[in-house]
């Protein structure tokens, strides 16, 4: 399977890259074709709102947009990977999102992973995770696993977490059901 992992965090090495990373070495060592992107790497410009794209199906803006959604639109696996800031997902992440309207009706039927990463517990990480699940789900796609970095901030805090172990299992089990 063809697997994107896009992580949505600013911060290298940090707690939601490195889950992505446990993700991303369980697919591979399942057989399954894998990319990560890292948000932090990519120009990505907020959304004009010009709605040229619904005429031509591309937005008129120059970044590195064009790349990424022909990559998510390829992929029959989709991760999206947030750190929680004030209670929601990363704006890196949400410019994204925005992002996917050129081909929003497009992308469904996808299998979908979130991976959510704040300070909190899971009650502070709820809306994060809520937010990305209900926008997968709006564009057709299956959200199959949630994994919760909970109680984590400073970078490596999630070594050693259960997080770890699912972030990893999830990605070693893709496709079974």
């Amino acid at each position: 399977m063809r697997v994107l992992i896009v992580n949505g965090s600013p911060r290298a090495k940090g707690n939601s890259d490195l889950l992505c990373d446990a993700f991303l070495r369980g697919a591979q060592e399942a057989g399954h074709q894998v990319e990560k992107i890292s948000l932090r790497d990519k120009v990505v410009h907020p959304c004009r709102a010009c709605y040229a794209c619904f005429q031509t199906g591309a937005c008129v803006q120059k970044d590195d947009m064009a790349d990424l959604l022909a990559k998510v639109e390829a992929a029959e696996v989709l991760v999206l990977a947030s750190p929680t800031y004030f209670l929601t997902m990363s704006g890196q992440m949400k410019g994204f999102i925005d992002r996917l309207l050129p081909k929003w009706q497009g992308l469904s039927g996808k299998d979908a992973y979130i991976i959510v990463t704040g300070h909190d517990g899971r009650q502070g990480l709820r809306r994060n995770a809520e937010d990305l699940a209900a926008i997968l789900e709006n564009l057709g796609d299956s959200v199959r696993q949630i994994i919760w970095g909970e109680r984590v901030w400073k970078k490596g805090e999630v070594l050693g977490t259960p997080a770890m172990e699912e972030a990893y299992q999830a990605g070693r089990h893709l496709g079974v059901r």
